[in-house]
């Protein structure tokens, strides 16, 4: 079974590009060259998308090989296909990785006990239901990665889509 994904690099450090590189290609078994554009939101920075297809898996395994670096800013998705759920993992330098299960129809997905794990840090006071929600959808990430989402004049751009 096969799915397809983008890697999308929405920010890395000129010295890190050819790192970046060599981590997918590790992963998708074949050599990778990124088309590196600059990145506006981030002076200094670039930025590079890849279609890929693979195994289910390999979103995960993407993420897993580019998290960590400091100053990396990504998003990687893999649509639903056959029996699995798609997924979508973001990745800020100040939040660290947020994992998302995608399904058919592209919303997120939230496991019952994640949702009971923050009602009950709610209901103790440990913090408010609102903040756990939005942490749940993924929103600080959202809101930390929009401004470099928008790839700039002359960037490719590659929409997914699935006709349900």
């Amino acid at each position: 079974m096969t799915t397809r994904g983008v890697l999308y690099v929405h920010s890395a450090p000129r010295a890190l590009c050819p790192h970046v590189e060599w981590a997918v290609a590790g992963v998708l078994g074949q050599r990778v060259s990124l088309d590196w554009t600059r990145q506006s939101a981030a002076p200094g920075t670039w930025r590079a998308e890849l279609s890929w297809q693979g195994a289910p898996d390999t979103a995960s395994r993407l993420a897993s090989a580019l998290r960590g670096w400091q100053l990396l800013r990504f998003e990687v998705t893999a649509e639903p296909v056959g029996g699995t759920e798609g997924e979508r993992f973001s990745s800020t330098p100040e939040l660290g990785i947020f994992h998302a299960v995608i399904g058919l129809h592209g919303d997120i997905m939230i496991p019952e006990d994640r949702l009971r794990a923050a009602l009950l840090r709610a209901r103790l006071g440990e913090s408010e239901l609102e903040s756990e929600i939005t942490r749940l959808l993924g929103k600080p990430w959202d809101d930390e990665l929009e401004p470099f989402r928008y790839a700039g004049e002359g960037a490719p751009v590659r929409w997914l889509h699935q006709v349900v």
